[in-house]
């Protein structure tokens, strides 16, 4: 008597979690250790150049993709789809618009993401989700269109990397707190270990620590004091959220270091946006600790796929 009052009183609980998107019939995330194991073994070495399709929003944006393939140097190629804010399940859903889509996506660079993943000219992909990350997994269910992104992308043939961001600089929480929290409880345990669950064969999702740079930058600053145009991080940003050319700067270099396995240091800091015209110029001194953060982030965490050191 007492199992089956337990069963009436549970089903309609979970019939109204689920309508309100606080339940759902999800496979059990990846268990820690399998989780870790997978990231024992580094990420393919690139032969030779890379061409990379970029699927997300503004803080990826036009002029950190141009500034990576400036770094990279000739035979570097990328594409994007971006948009305001937008989710993943908004670039997967076609009845789902994707916000600024006319704005975001009127250059040279765009590519439908369909048609580019089925084209086979790209060989990684490279994946980010909406701010607020906690709200994207809520309301827009990231784990399943991570999974449905990455199962596309590596049926293609290609790497996949999830690209860790950040959140508003006047967040209540502390903005680094926030960096150092997030990057396992939503990045790793609420969206990466969800979506590999469903991984058939389970193959890993590699990490672009933009959010785990950020906050090494703005620890180094506060320890060592300003260092050229940079006294804290602040000074990445243009506004609350979006960075500046020396915040799109430390991005490329973060995606370079973990696309291209190598160590930034030493690249040119004189660049230019997207559009031709000369990007903010961080200076030599603030270029080297940034490209010096960049390594010791990326070579030291297993889930960016390089190899230590």
């Amino acid at each position: 008597m007492r199992y089956r009052l337990k069963k009436i009183l549970i089903a309609p609980a979970l019939f109204i979690l689920a309508a309100l998107g606080l339940y759902s019939r999800q496979p059990a995330p990846l268990d820690p250790q399998t989780f870790a194991a997978l990231y024992d073994t580094p990420a393919p070495a690139p032969q030779g150049s890379r061409q990379v399709y970029h699927l997300g929003h503004s803080l990826v944006g036009r002029d950190m993709p141009a500034m990576l393939a400036q770094l990279a140097g000739a035979g570097h190629g990328y594409a994007s789809q971006l948009g305001w804010g937008a989710t993943l399940r908004s670039h997967w859903e076609p009845d789902v618009p994707v916000k600024g889509f006319e704005a975001e996506n009127a250059h040279a660079a765009y590519r439908d993401p369909d048609e580019a993943l089925a084209s086979g000219t790209y060989d990684a992909l490279v994946l980010t989700e909406m701010v607020e990350i906690a709200d994207a997994i809520r309301y827009h269910d990231t784990p399943t269109y991570l999974h449905r992104w990455a199962a596309k992308g590596q049926e293609a043939g290609m790497v996949v990397y999830l690209y860790e961001t950040w959140h508003q600089l006047n967040d209540p929480a502390g903005w680094r707190v926030r960096l150092d929290r997030d990057r396992t409880l939503y990045w790793e345990d609420a969206v990466l270990r969800p979506a590999l669950a469903r991984s058939d064969p389970l193959r890993p999702i590699y990490v672009i620590p933009g959010g785990s740079v950020m906050a090494a930058l703005s620890r180094a600053l506060e320890t060592g004091g300003a260092v050229g145009p940079l006294a804290q991080h602040g000074d990445l940003f243009k506004d609350d959220i979006h960075f500046n050319d020396y915040g799109a700067y430390l991005m490329a270099l973060t995606h370079y270091a973990v696309l291209y396995q190598r160590d930034p240091t030493g690249l040119p800091h004189t660049l230019q946006r997207a559009d031709g015209t000369p990007a903010d110029d961080p200076g030599p001194a603030a270029a080297r600790l940034m490209q010096k953060i960049v390594w010791q982030v990326v070579s030291q965490d297993p889930m960016t796929g390089v190899p230590e050191g």
